[in-house]
């Protein structure tokens, strides 16, 4: 039967209501009479407060509270929103008495207005005893100076931590004999690449406000993608039960990650503990890049063993990821470095090594972004491949496609799991006749200095975390014979309440307008993890099919009850339930009326769904740049690309998804930088100095689908989310490469180190 609402481009569900300003965010939907909360930040990368005076700001007309570290719960917790137990250590306080980097927390001040708080914020005086910072993530590991000395510091779970060692995690995995493998092939090289922690730059930044209920339970409504995570570390840092604690969010504007780790709601959460009074807390954006939680930096060394005629046998892989002053997602992002590229070329391989150290250094900590660690490894192990085809005299394309993970594959870099829906064989046949491979992959002079190139670059993700993480949803058949759909996933601009809904009114047969969505409370919605790994479609999307199919039975007993027969002699029918040989029904309207009176039967039903499997989506991307060789500057022509998500639920969505990812892969690759200077201080605070593409950046951007049918998703659909911003670094890097002759292994590459480097050459 041909689907109605699955791979239809409807639009989204909240667009009008968005596109003509109505009530949505967090401060619209919330009352402005609330507390002002601010936090007083380190201006030292690494120091220990001796003396904290607040006496002369609790003055200051208007204040109502000043905390300090002498004043929060002594309870170490992580801000990471990650299913429990958390793998990464506890590592927090609300407040310490040691800072760790330029920006972390110093005192809370709350008060009647901005102008208030701002003045108090002004008054604290405080005397720091200034520590020797660590700064360079290759030095922290085993460094004399500690980032986390204090006893109290726990690891939850085995992560290979060690906060004597500066260590957040720790470990090798591999497959066959590597030495002996690499030992046999005609060529080994080593390469080693280093990207740069860059910022998610989500158009509304981190805030949330918070309040008492009548029943004097802490009700946190904040811009996040983890409400039940988030009630967690809520109840976790004031040392609270979770009873305690809701959490709700409102729509959110843009998260890519950023919104899965709680940097903003413990403070306003803990001043109306302490108050009773409501509380709102507002990052301004020099915060939000300076007290974030971006990318994690990390380096990659990269060893390939190959043949001469392309064939790879081997790569060896170790990451050394900067995780900052906190351990948030740590461990748990840099896995995903090596097995969410290595398997790429499982076709080939005969053997793989994949090692990592993340370490705790004295900056701004590193939290979840889109691609989540994938993106810093295939930048890598991409550009590795390039350089080898360049070495070879091979065609890049070509040699991907004699290594090229194909469907059925087993992946032992990728725990093991079968390729049981894979097109990446045929994203690479489809890209490359899109664009033109053959004609813009010689490298063409314009003449004026300016010269014309083209990259490749491939990639996957996954669709969720396996045998972790759960979605859940809640559908019920309403008095009038429509339908709700609750869910404890959040839609941040994803649009996945109306994919959900797509899935839904599919599965019950009913129009997509009858059906409303809610979402996401935690005293309402059914448990969710939230909205991160990609997981949202496929997990909480499978949750939402089994739920319907639940939901129908539940309607086709009600119904026989009506008609006076067996559950076995009806059938549901969108709208109606009916005898199976036709001789009778009774409308859906019918069925939804009994529900009401002399019923046993439930018309509502929650479903839970966890996978014991990840099902990688697939990716290639190709690009087209102008490169000027008197200034250096790049500029992105063309960008095609060719994804395999499975089934698109909503192809238009899904589009939109690409082509943003593609945009900020971008940036990644080209503009988007951040130093630190000498004491640790970041110095691309707002948007003059931390370039991010407009779409005056961009050239042309055209993204299609090759379909493949993924058995254990929701009509055959795995992930996009994440998979799209990973080609566009080590694509352009290649394009760079082949415009001058020099590769350049550090993200960005800007025209300062293009022009630099074509001199050293």
């Amino acid at each position: 039967m041909e689907n109605k609402h699955v791979s239809a481009a409807v639009r989204k569900k909240d667009a009008m209501q968005l596109l003509l300003g109505k009530p949505a965010f967090m401060e619209d939907v919330t009352p402005a009479d609330a507390l002002v909360v601010k936090v007083l930040r380190s201006p030292h990368a690494h120091a220990l407060i001796e003396e904290i005076n607040t006496d002369l700001a609790k003055k200051v007309e208007g204040i109502v509270a000043v905390y300090t570290y002498k004043d929060v719960p002594q309870r170490r917790f992580t801000l990471a929103g990650q299913t429990s137990p958390e793998p990464s250590p506890w590592d927090r306080l609300i407040l310490d008495r040691r800072v760790r980097y330029v920006g972390d927390g110093v005192a809370i001040v709350a008060g009647e207005t901005e102008k208030a708080v701002n003045t108090a914020l002004r008054r604290i005086k405080v005397k720091y005893t200034v520590l020797e910072p660590v700064l360079d993530m290759h030095t922290a590991l085993d460094h004399p100076v500690l980032v986390h000395p204090e006893e109290d510091w726990v690891s939850v779970i085995p992560v290979g931590a060690d906060n004597k060692r500066n260590l957040v995690a720790q470990e090798t995995t591999s497959d066959g004999d590597v030495e002996a493998v690499m030992a046999d092939c005609d060529l080994t090289f080593t390469r080693t690449y280093h990207t740069k922690a860059c910022q998610q730059a989500m158009m509304e930044t981190f805030r949330t406000y918070t309040e008492l209920d009548p029943y004097g339970r802490l009700h946190v409504v904040s811009s996040t993608q983890i409400v039940f995570h988030l009630r967690r570390i809520i109840a976790n840092a004031l040392d609270i039960p979770q009873s305690k604690v809701r959490v709700e969010k409102p729509r959110i504007g843009g998260g890519f990650g950023a919104k899965q780790t709680s940097v903003a709601e413990v403070y306003p959460a803990f001043v109306t503990w302490k108050t009773g009074r409501a509380a709102r807390m507002v990052f301004s954006r020099a915060e939000c890049q300076t007290s974030g939680c971006p990318r994690h930096e990390m380096e990659m060394t990269v060893k390939i063993g190959a043949m001469k005629d392309g064939h790879i046998r081997c790569i060896d892989l170790h990451t050394l990821s900067n995780t900052g002053a906190y351990s948030e997602h740590g461990p748990t992002t840099v896995g995903l470095s090596g097995h969410k590229s290595i398997p790429l070329y499982t076709g080939g391989l005969e053997a793989f090594r994949f090692s990592y150290d993340v370490v705790y250094t004295n900056v701004q900590a590193a939290g979840a972004y889109r691609g989540y660690g994938a993106t810093q490894g295939i930048f890598a192990v991409e550009s590795a491949v390039n350089e080898l085809a360049e070495m070879l005299e091979m065609d890049p394309v070509a040699l991907r496609e004699k290594n090229i993970l194909r469907e059925g594959m087993v992946m032992p870099a990728y725990y093991g799991e079968k390729a049981n829906a894979c097109a990446l064989d045929r994203c690479l046949t489809r890209a490359k006749e899109i664009f033109g491979w053959e004609e813009k992959w010689p490298v063409r002079d314009m003449g004026n200095g300016k010269v014309r190139s083209a990259g490749v670059a491939m990639a996957m993700q996954g669709s969720c975390i396996s045998n972790v993480d759960i979605g859940s949803a809640t559908v019920r058949l309403q008095e009038d014979g429509t339908y709700t759909l609750s869910i404890g996933a959040a839609d941040m601009g994803t649009g996945c309440d109306t994919i959900l809904s797509q899935i839904m009114a599919e599965c019950m047969g009913c129009k997509l307008e009858d059906i409303a969505v809610f979402g996401a409370d935690t005293d309402s919605s059914p448990y969710d993890s939230g909205s991160y790994a990609s997981s949202t479609t496929y997990v909480t999307g499978k949750a939402v099919e089994k739920a319907c199919t639940q939901l129908k039975a539940n309607l086709c007993a009600i119904g026989a009850q009506m008609l006076g027969c067996t559950v076995e002699e009806v059938e549901f029918a969108s709208t109606s339930v009916r005898k199976k040989d036709g001789s009778a029904e009774v409308s859906l309207a019918d069925v939804a009326n009994k529900t009401t009176i002399g019923n046993n039967t439930s018309a509502q039903v929650t479903a839970t769904h966890c996978s014991p499997v990840s099902p990688p989506p697939y990716m290639v991307g190709m690009v087209e740049i102008e490169l000027d060789k008197e200034t250096g500057s790049v500029e992105v022509l063309d960008y095609k690309a060719v994804v395999d998500c499975g089934t698109p639920i909503n192809p238009h969505l899904a589009r939109i998804q690409a082509e943003g990812g593609i945009v900020q892969g971008i940036g990644m690759a080209l503009s988007e930088n951040v130093t630190y200077d000498e004491k640790g201080r970041i110095t691309e605070n707002n948007f003059f100095q931390y370039k991010i593409p407009t779409r005056l950046d961009m050239g042309k951007l055209q993204v299609e689908f090759e379909a493949s049918y993924e058995p254990t998703g929701p009509f055959g659909a795995k992930s996009i989310g994440e998979v799209v911003i990973n080609t566009p670094s080590p694509a352009i890097a290649q394009a760079v490469a082949r415009a001058t002759g020099v590769w350049h292994r550090t993200l960005p590459i800007t025209p300062e180190k293009v022009l630099m480097g074509m001199e050293e050459a």
